[in-house]
């Protein structure tokens, strides 16, 4: 497994060797021993969820509050999506800074997103499926939701028609409210 760490501090990006012949293609999706060698501390799985969304569909930026917190390991499972991670972590010498990746099914290439640091994604296909594992089970009204299309943040999401966008997520925070609102961790504490 290649790790390369993003321009957000603790965000890396891994992506697995694969073992192609004619039949098909074998890669080992996550380690956690392996995660733990890049992160440099380890990665306990608590929570598994699955997402399916038609093409065009924008979910996020989402975070959760620390405590409890909540890392996250993003992969495709089917499909393609565009990947953003944001940095919420007041203090950090990149906060409101954005990297993005395009994550498919058949790279397998995956990104750890470290506690404190936002994620959301458009679909690229039809029938997307993004797996993500948890550090820590849902605890409700720890979540942080802000709005994926603040002018402030300016992610250059690549739509060329209006996304398909959940109430939550249109209704949202920008950036700004919710430093304010006093939601977000402090840098080192969120990495």
């Amino acid at each position: 497994m290649q790790a390369v760490e993003a321009k957000v501090p603790g965000v890396h990006v891994l992506t697995p060797r694969q073992i192609k012949d004619e039949r098909g293609a074998f890669f080992e999706s996550l380690r956690t021993d392996l995660i733990q060698d890049v992160v440099g501390h380890p990665f306990e799985v608590r929570q598994i969820n699955y997402s399916v969304s038609h093409r065009n569909t924008l979910r996020g930026i989402h975070s959760v509050t620390i405590p409890p917190g909540q890392a996250k390991y993003v992969s495709c499972v089917r499909g393609a999506f565009r990947d953003f991670v944001v940095d919420l972590r007041v203090g950090s010498p990149t906060f409101g800074q954005y990297d993005s990746n395009v994550l498919d099914a058949e790279s397998g290439r995956a990104v750890y997103i470290p506690e404190g640091v936002g994620h959301g994604f458009l679909t690229l296909t039809d029938d997307a499926c993004i797996c993500y594992v948890l550090s820590s089970t849902y605890v409700p009204g720890t979540q942080i939701d802000i709005d994926p299309l603040d002018p402030d943040l300016a992610l250059p999401w690549g739509f060329t028609e209006p996304p398909l966008i959940s109430e939550k997520d249109r209704t949202a925070r920008s950036l700004a409210e919710t430093l304010e609102a006093g939601l977000l961790s402090r840098w080192p504490d969120g990495g």
